[in-house]
C-alpha cells in the first residue's frame, strides 16, 4: 500500500499537476465568492477541460475547483452578508456581523484556517473508513446495488426541502432520460425517428443545461425583480495572523467535532455542505457556554460552519470511490469524470486504481495548502470578485458551458440538448420541483438498469431481492426514507397552518 501512495505522491507532485491543483483551487474560489455561482457550477464549467487529459490530472484539477468552490462561499458571506453557496449560510450569521464590526479579516481568516483543518480531518477519514468499506461492499453482487441505488435515490428525494412528491417525480425523470437511445439488447428506445438520439443523451449537456442554466435564469430572474442589487461594502482587508492564531487555539473540539459531522453527513447520499453547515452550526450552539452570542459575530460560528462544509469533501468521497453512490451533486459530476476515464467507481476501484485513489487522497491535501494560502495571500482581490454583477457574469458562463457542452463530441446536437434540458430545468425550478434528485437520476439511471437487468437474468425471480439480506435491508430503509418524509411534511404542514392562524 505504501509503494502505491509513494506513486501517487509523486504523480500528484508533479508541477503539471500541481499547477492544475493550484488553477482549480483558484477558480473554485472564484466561483465560490460569486452568490449565486456554486461549488457545483464551477465544477461544471471546469468538466469540459478534463477531456484531453489523463485520469490523474482530470481528477486532480476537479479535486482543486471542489476544495477552493467549498471555501470560496465565506468571501461574499462575509463581505456582503449573502452565501456564495449553499454551503456557506451558516458562516453568515457570525462572518457578516464580525465584518460589520470592523474586523472582515479575522472573519475570512477564521474560515480559511477552519476549511483547511476541515479538509486535513476529512482526507484521514477517506484514508481509514474508504478501504474498509470497499472491502466489506465487495459482497455486494446485482441486486444488493440495485437495491443500494434505489435507496439513494428514494433518500435524496426526502431530503428536497419539504416536497418530497416532487423529487420522487423528479428522480423517476432523470431515470426516464436515461432510458433515450439503444438498450442492453440492441433495441431502440423514445428516439422518434431521430438519428442523433439513438446513442441517447450525453451527461454533461444534461447536467449543464438542467442545472447550471436554469440556475443562472433564475438568477436573473430575482435581479430583475429587484432581489439582487449590489450593496456598498469596505473591501480594504487584512489579515490579523496572530488573532486568528489565538482565535483558533480555543476553537479545538469545535473543529474536531465539526469536520466529523461534515464528513459523516458528506458520507450520506444527497446530503452534502448544507445539511452538514446546519448541524454543526447547532451542536457548536448547543455545545456553547454561551449559545445567545451566536449569530453576534463570534469565532465559534464561523468555525462550526467552515470546517463542516470543507470535511464534507473527504465524506464526500467514500460513498462515491467505494460503493459509486455519489454523496452530493457535485460528487455525480466527479463520478462523470471518472467514468469519462473510463474508470467505474465501486468496490474493486481499491484493487485496479490504487493509484487513482491515493493520487485524490493528496490532491485533496494539497488543495487544502493551496486553499488556505490563497485566502490568506489574495483575499482582497477575492473581496472585489464577489462583487461582479450578474449581468456580465451569467452570459460568460453560458458561453463556457456551450463551448465545453460542444467540445465532448465536436457535436452541435450537444449544444442543443444543453439549452433544451436548460429551459426543461428552468421550468422545474420554477415549478418548484428540486433538481438534485432529477440529476442524480440521470448519474445513476444506467448503472440502476445495467444491475437490475443483471440480477434478473442471474436470477428471474423478483423475490430474490427480498430473501437477499443487505438487499432486502436497503430495500426497507429505501421504504422508511419515504415514510419519514411524508410524516416530515405532515408536520412542516401542520406547523405552517398553526402559523397562519395565529397570524390570523
Amino acid at each position: 500500500m505504501a509503494d502505491f501512495f509513494l506513486q501517487a505522491l509523486s504523480e500528484v507532485g508533479s508541477p503539471s499537476v500541481m499547477g492544475l491543483i493550484a488553477i482549480g483551487v483558484l477558480f473554485g474560489i472564484i466561483g465560490g465568492s460569486i452568490p449565486g455561482f456554486t461549488v457545483t457550477m464551477a465544477i461544471l464549467v471546469v468538466f469540459p477541460f478534463t477531456f484531453a487529459m489523463d485520469p490523474i490530472s482530470g481528477v486532480s484539477l476537479m479535486v482543486g475547483v471542489f476544495v477552493g468552490g467549498y471555501s470560496g462561499g465565506i468571501v461574499s458571506g462575509v463581505m456582503l452578508g449573502i452565501p456564495g453557496t449553499p454551503s456557506s449560510i451558516t458562516t453568515v450569521y457570525d462572518g457578516y456581523p464580525m465584518a460589520q464590526k470592523g474586523e472582515p479579516g479575522r472573519a475570512l481568516g477564521l474560515g480559511a484556517a477552519a476549511s483547511f483543518l476541515g479538509t486535513l480531518i476529512s482526507v484521514a477519514v477517506l484514508v481509514f473508513f474508504g478501504p474498509l468499506i470497499a472491502s466489506f461492499s465487495m459482497n455486494f453482487r446485482p441486486w444488493e446495488i440495485t437495491a443500494l441505488i434505489i435507496f439513494a435515490l428514494t433518500l435524496v428525494a426526502g431530503l428536497s426541502s419539504g416536497a418530497m412528491l416532487k423529487g420522487l417525480l423528479a428522480a423517476a425523470l432523470g431515470l426516464l432520460i436515461t432510458t433515450v437511445g439503444y438498450d442492453r439488447n440492441s433495441n431502440l428506445r423514445f428516439d422518434f425517428d431521430l438519428p442523433m438520439l439513438g446513442g441517447g443523451f450525453e451527461i454533461l449537456p444534461v447536467m449543464i443545461g438542467i442545472f447550471a442554466f436554469s440556475q443562472l435564469m433564475g438568477n436573473l430572474e430575482k435581479l430583475r425583480d429587484g432581489k439582487g442589487g449590489d450593496k456598498n461594502v469596505d473591501i480594504r482587508v487584512t489579515i490579523p495572523y496572530r488573532q486568528i492564531l489565538k482565535d483558533m487555539s480555543g476553537q479545538k473540539i469545535n473543529t474536531i467535532r465539526s469536520s466529523l459531522i461534515g464528513s459523516l453527513v458528506g458520507a450520506l447520499p444527497g446530503t452534502g455542505g448544507t445539511v452538514a453547515n446546519f448541524i454543526s452550526y447547532d451542536q457548536a450552539k448547543k455545545f456553547s457556554r454561551n449559545p445567545e452570542r451566536f449569530g453576534t459575530g463570534i469565532p465559534d460560528g464561523i468555525v462550526a460552519s467552515e470546517a463542516s462544509n470543507n470535511a464534507v469533501a473527504g465524506g464526500a468521497f467514500v460513498p462515491t470511490l467505494a460503493l459509486g453512490i455519489p454523496g452530493d451533486l457535485p460528487m455525480a459530476i466527479m463520478m462523470g469524470v471518472l467514468i469519462l476515464h473510463g474508470i467505474t467507481p465501486g468496490p474493486l476501484m481499491f484493487e485496479q486504481n490504487p493509484v487513482l485513489v491515493g493520487a485524490i487522497y493528496a490532491s485533496l491535501v494539497f488543495g487544502a495548502v493551496v486553499m488556505v494560502i490563497c485566502q490568506i495571500f489574495l483575499v482582497r482581490w477575492f473581496a472585489k470578485i464577489s462583487l461582479i454583477p450578474q449581468q456580465i457574469l451569467v452570459p460568460v458562463v453560458l458561453m463556457l458551458c456551450a463551448i465545453g457542452s460542444y467540445a465532448l463530441n465536436n457535436n452541435l446536437f450537444d449544444v442543443w440538448v444543453l439549452f433544451a434540458f436548460g429551459v426543461f430545468g428552468y421550468l422545474l425550478w420554477k415549478a418548484e420541483v428540486p433538481l438534485t434528485p432529477l440529476i442524480l437520476g440521470v448519474v445513476l439511471g444506467s448503472n440502476l438498469e445495467r444491475q437490475l437487468f443483471r440480477a434478473l437474468e442471474l436470477d428471474s425471480s423478483w423475490m430474490t431481492f427480498l430473501t437477499r439480506p443487505l438487499s432486502a435491508l436497503f430495500l426497507v430503509l429505501a421504504v422508511i426514507s419515504v415514510i419519514f418524509s411524508l410524516y416530515q411534511n405532515r408536520k412542516i404542514q401542520r406547523k405552517h397552518h398553526e402559523a397562519q392562524g395565529d397570524g390570523a
